[in-house]
């Protein structure tokens, strides 16, 4: 099949917003993405799912792209993101390992087992047609799941897309320009505190994305907004799903709220972030040492330099913050300077006894930040992304 023409129906449908990991059987149309639309290249498949989430709720129509085998790393986001949030994606997973057709060892079990788990996922799925007149038609009857808030997955054999030379090779870097280490005088909050510091520094043209587990329960305590995002399940994705907001709204201040177990679970996702660079995202880590929402056992935080590997991993400002003071000092210049910033914060064990929960169900608190998106009025100024 012609790789371009079933490139541009995708783009005639409105799926402009493409991430994905590489796939042999899958690079022809990953090259089409990077020559012709907005391509995002994640650390993982999970972390892809998640950034396309971050861009659907931004408002773009998103694909995500990966071999089967990375189907499994995405059964995090895909279960607990994507289903409970009603948050509909296109995806292209490749079969490696089809049963009859010689492969690799490692897919032979993926090969035989790939759409069963996408039916268990509930995830629609077809095979992808090698004949562009029935791939078009495909594309319609996926389009109205997508409609339906439903994601649409297609599964990809070997030789389906003709070649697509790659015509434009991404290169981004981008140096720190501020890193600056802690010293032994730490504050030692709360979290409840430091998210009322964050909370206090916002405004319209504010999105607060929070962690899964207290921090998100916490902010919800503190105030429920509009503006305000609490992820439930999918642990360790929050920044990428920041990084794909981030990049399909511009004009936004997107503040992601991170725990040291979530982000060490994704560590990989800040050499994205750092690589796409939205100039308009921070991104904070509140540092417990620990995984205090399922009854406080230690994370393997405490010798982990989260300073240097943000700033090598390209954030222009990565800094320790010791205190609420400093905390909202450095909100507040960001909000005035921008660039993708870092912000770490050693805080306590403690949290509040009885947190609620919000009242909302998640696609409700997702539908609500849409429309927040969608009625703002844009900023006088423009705001640089990557």
């Amino acid at each position: 099949m012609d790789t371009k023409l079933l490139g541009e129906e995708l783009k005639k449908l409105g799926f402009t917003f493409f991430s994905g990991v590489p796939c042999s059987f899958l690079k022809s149309l990953i090259n089409y993405a990077i020559n012709e639309c907005d391509y995002v290249a994640a650390a993982n498949e999970g972390d892809a799912v998640a950034i396309a989430s971050g861009a659907y709720i931004g408002g773009k129509k998103s694909v995500v792209l990966m071999q089967n085998s990375g189907l499994t790393n995405a059964i995090s986001p895909l279960t607990s993101l994507n289903y409970p949030f009603h948050i509909p994606l296109l995806g292209f997973v490749s079969l490696r390992g089809e049963p009859g057709i010689p492969d690799e060892p490692q897919h032979e079990l993926m090969g035989r087992i790939t759409t069963q788990m996408l039916d268990v996922m509930n995830v629609e799925w077809q095979y992808l047609s090698k004949d562009l007149e029935e791939a078009r038609n495909q594309l319609i009857q996926a389009n109205e799941q997508i409609a339906r808030r439903r994601s649409f997955f297609f599964v990809v054999k070997k030789g389906t897309f003709d070649k697509e030379p790659l015509q434009k090779l991404q290169t981004s870097i981008h140096l720190n320009q501020i890193r600056q280490h802690g010293h032994a005088d730490h504050q030692m909050p709360t979290r409840y505190d430091a998210l009322s510091a964050i909370n206090s520094i916002k405004d319209d043209d504010t999105i607060q994305l929070a962690t899964t587990g207290k921090t998100g329960r916490e902010l919800y305590e503190i105030e429920d907004a509009a503006n305000n995002l609490y992820m439930v399940g999918s642990m360790g994705c929050i920044g990428s799903l920041g990084l794909g907001l981030a990049l399909s709204q511009p004009s936004k201040d997107i503040v992601v709220i991170d725990g040291d177990g979530s982000l060490l679970m994704r560590m990989g996702s800040l050499a994205t972030n750092g690589y796409y660079h939205p100039a308009n995202m921070v991104h904070i880590l509140l540092d417990n040492n620990a995984h205090e929402s399922t009854g406080g056992q230690s994370t393997v935080s405490h010798n982990v330099d989260f300073i240097d590997i943000a700033a090598s991993c390209g954030y222009t400002k990565s800094i320790h913050v010791h205190s609420l003071e400093e905390l909202r000092a450095c909100l507040q210049e960001w909000k005035v300077d921008k660039g993708l910033t870092f912000l770490y914060l050693k805080i306590s064990r403690y949290s509040k006894d009885q947190l609620a929960r919000p009242h909302m169900k998640p696609h409700e608190v997702k539908e609500r930040l849409q429309r927040f998106i969608h009625n703002s009025p844009l900023k006088d100024k423009e705001v640089g992304g990557s």
